[in-house]
């Protein structure tokens, strides 16, 4: 059984990365998706799976970003697993790999913003020894 992290390149694998974003990000459509990837990848952004069975069970969309504050980063835009596929030590599996290719990549951080709300996904970064460092404020200009 290998947890073998793969990189979606072409619409055909980011497609079959939808399933797993979409218990994220419910707003996106299967229709386009891909396209969406593919016009995101100029800025840098990078989607990375594992698959287990056929099936995408986790996820992660991350770039790396150079900012004043951080110097070279890591940044996880998304980190999801399909519900049936928790616990099982995906997410771990794929923290560690973008913890790899920030080291790789001359970065000094990985980090990633997560939703208030979203309780079990914070007590999952602690264990994985990340920590808040603050707010992340939002406002619409639509």
């Amino acid at each position: 059984m290998s947890d073998e992290v793969h990189i979606a390149e072409s619409a055909e694998q980011i497609a079959s990365c939808f399933d797993a974003i979409s218990v994220l990000r419910p707003h996106v459509h299967r229709d386009g998706f891909a396209n969406r990837v593919l016009s995101m990848a100029p800025q840098g952004f990078r989607l990375a799976y594992i698959e287990r069975d056929g099936v995408v069970q986790a996820v992660v969309g991350f770039r790396i970003i150079d900012m004043l504050r951080t110097g070279r980063m890591l940044e996880i835009d998304d980190l999801v697993a399909l519900p049936v596929a928790r616990s099982n030590g995906f997410g771990k599996r794929l923290v560690d790999w973008c913890v790899e290719v920030a080291k790789q990549n001359d970065c000094t951080v990985v980090e990633l913003d997560s939703a208030v709300h979203r309780a079990d996904a914070h007590r999952f970064y602690f264990r994985e020894r990340m920590h808040v460092l603050g707010f992340h404020f939002s406002k619409d200009v639509a």
